[in-house]
């Protein structure tokens, strides 16, 4: 299609008039676009790359939201889709099921660690927490444990919106517009090493351990009687990727199974290559109670996201138990066939070996930027990298409130996005750029990606 091919809907209105009359987009902040700032439209991506309607690329640093593992324009993905539609378009799973959701949660199963067996299929990632946590309850109540219900997860963590899930995520800002939330959600320190406590800020392993016992702390506090799950992503994405010190996990799941308490890897953004293996907990060296998915599934293709549980937590329900939760379109036929299409094709192309290859080469072209005065961190795994910006390097001292909005938000996201690179600027923590391309790219786009961030930012400090 050409460039003016995108300016009007069917009915013949202006598409930039149509979005300000009746799109409401998500986590965006709709009053510049009421009072006439144009919304941009993304009309085609290919590889690495996304096309606006005016005919302008740019590199996709985010992969779309952590998402397109293996980048945009895959044939392979869309046939499967036509294929399934074809044969099978619509079949729930309450009660009946169908051959690609069988063919999947078999998949899953045999790429999670331990006796994680049984797959519960959702459309999405903040669904799959929700099930997580009304599994926890659902459980210790069958096993007779009823007062087990409360969890714990990490500060500035995002585990998604709904209810429940929102009670998890650890974001002030995010929560208090939708209080009271449902009750039972608290929170403990998170890994962020570049901003430890003094007493363990020259030890990375000494302060995983502190953090770790945090968990424990909590969990004696609330009363273990009480405490259903520890929610954790294996990194940390709000706030800027704070990848887990040597030992955090293992002291994590110690603690867990000392107060029966289940661990929960919410994997929604680190699954599927995004650090390296198909579960990042396997990156990482341990074995949790619960597998939450979702995002990288598919590559973005089509929606489905799942909860993989332990055949422990299965057992009540294999007998007389009924989970009663559900969702119409969780394991959805056409979603679950590209999920599988997906993975063949992950597996065909070796990416998650390519990234297991390239996260140090990855990793050190960011870290040339840390000789920008602006530039405090590089943190991160794989092919998921935050960048941690600050007003002075030797303090570490930040950009907080209308300083950060207008660093983030009217300087450095329309520079990047102008300069031809879009990602994340996020002040949900201490104010970061975040990273997360296609598994499919490598040194040469490391390349692009450290040269335009280098002139955006350069200019940045340029304006302090």
């Amino acid at each position: 299609m050409t460039e003016n091919s995108y300016a009007t809907t069917p009915a013949g209105t202006s598409r930039q008039d149509a979005a300000r009359d009746h799109l409401w987009m998500h986590m965006t902040a709709m009053g510049p676009i009421q009072r006439g700032a144009n919304v941009p439209m993304i009309v085609r991506g290919e590889g690495h790359m996304i096309y606006d309607d005016a005919g302008k690329g740019y590199i996709d640093g985010l992969a779309g939201l952590f998402t397109t593992q293996v980048g945009h324009g895959r044939e392979e993905l869309a046939e499967a889709a036509a294929r399934q539609m074809r044969e099978l378009a619509f079949m729930p799973l309450w009660s009946y099921s169908h051959a690609p959701a069988i063919d999947l949660a078999e998949r899953l199963a045999a790429y999670a660690p331990g006796d994680l067996n049984r797959v519960f299929f959702t459309t999405g990632g903040g669904e799959a927490v929700e099930s997580a946590w009304k599994l926890a309850k659902n459980y210790f109540k069958e096993v007779g444990k009823p007062m087990k219900h409360k969890v714990i997860s990490r500060a500035v963590a995002y585990h998604g919106t709904p209810q429940g899930a929102l009670s998890i995520t650890g974001i002030p800002d995010l929560k208090q517009q939708f209080e009271p939330l449902t009750p039972g959600g608290f929170r403990v320190p998170n890994t962020n090493f570049y901003r430890a406590p003094e007493f363990c800020a020259d030890n990375e392993k000494d302060f995983g351990l502190w953090a770790a016992e945090r968990i424990r702390e909590a969990i004696e506090f609330e009363g273990p009687e009480t405490v259903a799950a520890v929610f954790l992503e294996p990194v940390q994405n709000a706030g800027g990727c704070f990848p887990p010190p040597e030992g955090y996990f293992q002291r994590v799941r110690e603690i867990c199974d000392e107060y029966d308490v289940l661990l929960v890897s919410d994997e929604v953004i680190c699954a599927f290559g995004r650090v390296g293996e198909m579960f990042a907990c396997n990156d990482f060296g341990y074995v949790p109670d619960i597998i939450t998915c979702a995002k990288g599934m598919t590559s973005g293709y089509a929606p489905i996201g799942a909860m993989i549980a332990s055949e422990r937590l299965f057992e009540p329900f294999g007998k007389d138990a009924t989970f009663y939760h559900g969702y119409t379109f969780g394991g959805h036929p056409v979603s679950a066939a590209v999920a599988m299409a997906n993975l063949d094709l992950m597996e065909r192309e070796g990416l998650n070996q390519r990234v297991h290859e390239n996260t140090d080469a990855f990793r050190a072209t960011l870290e040339k930027l840390l000789d920008l005065p602006i530039v405090g961190d590089v943190r991160g795994a794989g092919y998921f990298f935050g960048i941690e910006l600050v007003k002075d390097k030797v303090t570490k001292e930040t950009f907080e409130g209308e300083e950060a909005d207008s660093l983030l938000r009217d300087f450095v996201t329309p520079k990047l996005w102008d300069a031809g690179l879009y990602c994340r600027a996020d002040d949900r923590g201490d104010p970061v750029i975040q990273l997360s391309p296609a598994l499919t790219i490598g040194q040469g786009e490391f390349d692009e990606i450290e040269q335009i961030l280098r002139g955006v930012l350069t200019e940045a400090s340029n304006r302090l």
